[in-house]
């Protein structure tokens, strides 16, 4: 934009400025009419933007969980064998995992693979959290 367009645009603000607001009014009723636009359009825009930000927001939702075993509950031997499946441990060290709870028992498990382990130990008596 040049220095006389910019100038033209400073000065128009300028008496946009000085209008009431039943002449801005007026003013918005006019142009509507004469350029075929609508106020409504830039809240339009508004609210695609917060949309795609939602949409980002929601994109970048957590697809990485910490497995953390807080409890084995009542049936050790059930968990400790599901424990192992789970993760390949040997039977000291899944046992030394049981012991030394809470424990974290995957780290870095996308979500499908974090609610699979979850779902397992916790259908024999284990109490998960995913962080």
């Amino acid at each position: 934009m040049t220095k006389e367009a910019k100038k033209g645009v400073e000065t128009i603000v300028e008496e946009i400025g000085n209008l009431s607001v039943l002449e801005l009014s007026e003013l918005v009723k006019a142009i509507q009419e004469k350029f075929g636009v609508s106020a409504a359009a830039p809240v339009q825009i508004v609210a695609q933007a917060g949309a795609t930000d939602a949409a980002q927001s929601k994109a970048e939702e957590k697809s990485e969980f910490d497995v953390t075993m807080t409890s084995c509950g009542d049936k050790k031997i059930q968990v400790l064998k599901v424990l192992r499946e789970l993760t390949g441990l040997g039977l000291k060290e899944a046992k030394d995992m049981i012991d030394s709870l809470p424990k974290v028992i995957k780290e870095g498990a996308i979500k499908e693979e974090a609610q699979n382990i979850k779902s397992k130990l916790e259908e024999v008596g284990a109490a998960i959290e995913l962080k």
